[in-house]
């Protein structure tokens, strides 16, 4: 197993296990062409954030998107984790805290000093394995308003 930053060769794996995350969520469809273009707009601008990919044996295991924001209330850069999934045949093997773990890590090391993530109210094994990883429930609802079709 390793986990490493995401290459141009990954992304059709990548949209697939979005595919995979986008059944398990309520709030998302998934629509391949959306997401390899939003997967490739963070591969082609690492200042947006970074794509993690974890292999096993080589092949793509697992994935998670480490968005890049500013913080006025810390004063600085922050990270919005998203998209966080390991393949349904490697769940349950602590592969997903390896992975979770390794981009706290890199996030540590950028400077980063917090880290918030959205997880589907309804996914109560979601829910449970981010507490279990130190992760809090926050004061603030989530809204949001889409601006195109």
């Amino acid at each position: 197993m390793n986990i490493d930053f995401a290459t141009a060769e990954d992304l059709p794996h990548l949209a697939d296990l979005l595919a995979e995350l986008f059944a398990l969520e309520s709030d998302f469809q998934p629509e391949r062409d959306k997401q390899l273009r939003g997967l490739r707009l963070i591969l082609d601008n690492p200042a947006l954030g970074r794509l993690f990919v974890l292999r096993v044996a080589g092949q793509v295991a697992g994935m998670a998107n480490a968005l890049i924001t500013v913080s006025t209330a810390e004063g600085g850069r922050v990270l919005l984790l998203e998209d966080v999934i390991v393949s349904r045949e490697h769940r349950g093997s602590g592969l997903g805290r390896q992975l979770v773990e390794h981009v706290l890590a890199w996030a540590r090391e950028e400077g980063m000093t917090r880290v918030t993530l959205l997880a589907d109210r309804d996914n109560r094994a979601a829910l449970d394995f981010y507490r279990r990883l130190g992760f809090e429930p926050s004061h603030m609802t989530v809204l949001r308003k889409m601006l195109s079709d």
